[in-house]
């Protein structure tokens, strides 16, 4: 199909050397990074580069990423929707993103732009028709037609967590100079981490120095519309897969040349700040409307370069890699509110990716010792339902004012509640069942009962158990686990989910002699080769939850299970299954 071009009937095939009426737009990102940047307020680090493009530019201090963690995050930049509505959430998931929908470089080559991505995709989406023109290590604005406009993406991987831990290093920065937040210890492990961490950010900023000069060099500075921007926060545990400001806050700097000045925003102005909040769900629509183009009818976000500001942004957490969890939270500008859905689960869930951080070992040894003190030891601890944090006056978000700011906790309650259900979000459904084509959701009831269940008011919800809707059987089964109560075994559940999450209710707090019905049960439902990996993971996590109260000769038959399909979560059962070794 002919793509419709930008000059109005002229096609991209014939542009020859007609000079773009459009901008191009190039984006210089970078992983796992909050706004530890001098331009942003942070000096310990040196980044000349960034800091000069700001002077001419606009810094966004009040932009959240949607998520802590790369894939669903980049799931929600590339579809322009929040990935919970279409149950994408999870960490290294596969689903399709809905008929008649497309990722928004598609609509830019529709508008005749040349797209690349160079080079990291990760999105938790079936791919659908031809996404970038070039998306390799290879892909450059370079390989255009002559006057075509380009949307381009450079993406530097070595701020990524995995960087953090990356040893033997050479440490450019001191230990002693770096901050340590009030919730890690402060030890020599995580201080040498946390100055690594600074390290890398000074190396990310020569590089997006030398992107800037091809840009130059190619006498495109004038013509071309430069993002700068993190996928997350820091890659440091509770900041990253965490969906507090810590693990959600990035740098977003804009920078619109003179030439364009009329797409500027009506607070831009070189060397500005802007309290504007703003999350990556805004992208798509922002640079579709750069490029004289519409948002999607089903994008979800708003075009933060004009029009009225947002008052809230979200953000959310699912499944990270084998543990199951989830949380949502909104942020005003200055307060930040969190629900944990799964309250049960302590903070800390043993990740192996996670654990290869040197701060993340240490931190969870000291509170096997008993030496951390209170802050410190939450992370290893069991959730309240809801938190609320004031990071103007609490930027390491440890003094939960839930209980104090009764009217702030209420107006914040209300906008989750509200998002959540017009969103769609699909995160309430356990993860097999996002799978299963054409499901009937109604998201308000299932999500009635979720609150029902992780509020821990009131008994556990036994009604919930014979709900038609195996969403709310799932919920409230969890409700029974969440306040340390079995459901009974219900061994005749059509949902092999619901009967994962009652075997473990089962199995943790059933009477002994029901134990090893429930680990056998669970041991059943951990057969990824049967069962799936989904239903794999919950059943395996449900195992492990037990204890010494699986008997051992049913642990030691995990390692015989099947890892199942190798797709974007495979790997996650093999992790699981190491813990019972």
């Amino acid at each position: 199909m002919t793509r419709r071009s930008f000059l109005g009937g002229v096609s991209a095939a014939v542009l020859g050397a007609q000079q773009p009426s459009r901008p191009n737009v190039l984006w210089i990102t970078c992983e796992d990074m909050g706004p530890h940047i001098g331009c942003f307020g942070d000096s310990f680090a040196k980044t000349p580069v960034l800091d000069g493009l700001a002077t001419k530019g606009l810094r966004y201090r009040r932009c959240w990423s949607n998520a802590p963690v790369c894939a669903p995050a980049r799931t929600t930049i590339i579809s322009g929707m929040y990935a919970p509505a279409m149950g994408a959430e999870h960490m290294r998931s596969l689903v399709g993103m809905g008929a008649g929908r497309k990722m928004f470089p598609q609509l830019l080559r529709d508008a005749g732009y040349y797209t690349t991505n160079n080079s990291k995709e990760d999105y938790n989406l079936e791919l659908t028709g031809k996404v970038w023109d070039e998306s390799s290590p290879r892909a450059h604005w370079r390989k255009r037609a002559a006057g075509q406009p380009f949307f381009s993406v450079f993406n530097f991987i070595g701020t990524h967590e995995s960087q953090i831990r990356t040893r033997p290093h050479e440490w450019k920065h001191s230990f002693e100079g770096v901050r340590v937040p009030a919730y890690q210890p402060d030890t020599p492990e995580v201080r040498k981490d946390w100055a690594q961490y600074y390290d890398n950010i000074e190396t990310m900023d020569a590089w997006a120095g030398g992107i800037l000069k091809q840009l130059e060099a190619d006498g495109l500075l004038e013509d071309t519309i430069v993002f700068f921007y993190s996928d997350h926060g820091s890659g440091m545990p509770r900041s990253k897969r965490w969906p507090y400001d810590s693990g959600l806050r990035v740098p977003l700097i804009l920078s619109i040349p003179e030439k364009y000045r009329a797409l500027r925003p009506a607070e831009y102005k070189p060397g500005a700040e802007t309290m504007r909040p703003i999350s990556f769900v805004d992208l798509a629509p922002t640079v579709l409307r750069l490029a004289g183009e519409k948002a999607a009818p089903y994008h979800q976000g708003v075009d933060f370069t004009g029009g009225k500001a947002r008052q809230y942004v979200f953000g959310f957490r699912g499944r990270m890699d084998e543990r199951y969890d989830m949380v949502r939270s909104a942020f005003d500008g200055r307060y930040v509110y969190i629900r944990n859905y799964m309250p049960h689960k302590i903070y800390g869930q043993h990740i192996a990716y996670m654990f290869e951080t040197p701060t993340t070992r240490v931190w969870k040894e000291m509170y096997d010792a008993g030496k951390l003190n209170a802050v410190q030891r939450r992370f290893w601890e069991r959730k309240p339902f809801e938190e609320l944090y004031d990071v103007t006056r609490d930027r390491d978000e440890i003094d939960n004012l839930a209980g104090k700011e009764k009217a702030v906790l209420t107006r914040m309650r209300k906008a989750l509640d509200e998002w959540l259900v017009s969103s769609g979000d699909r995160g309430f459904l356990p993860e097999a069942e996002l799978h299963v084509a054409e499901r009937p959701y109604d998201v308000a009831k299932v999500k009635a009962m979720a609150d029902r269940a992780a509020s821990m008011t009131g008994e556990p919800p036994a009604d919930g158990l014979k709900d038609a809707d195996s969403a709310v059987r799932y919920w409230a089964a969890l409700g029974f686990v969440m306040r340390g109560k079995s459901p009974g075994l219900l061994a005749g559940d059509a949902s092999p989910s619901v009967r994962a999450v009652a075997a473990e209710g089962v199995g943790c707090f059933g009477a002994p002699g029901e134990a090893r019905a429930a680990a056998e049960a669970l041991l059943a439902l951990g057969d990824a080769g049967k069962h799936g990996v989904y239903v794999a993971m919950l059943a395996l996590n449900g195992l492990s939850n037990m204890g010494d109260r699986a008997p051992a000769d049913i642990r030691a038959k995990v390692k015989d299970l099947p890892d199942g399909e190798k797709g974007r979560a495979g790997g996650y059962v093999s992790n699981l299954k190491k813990g019972f070794v």
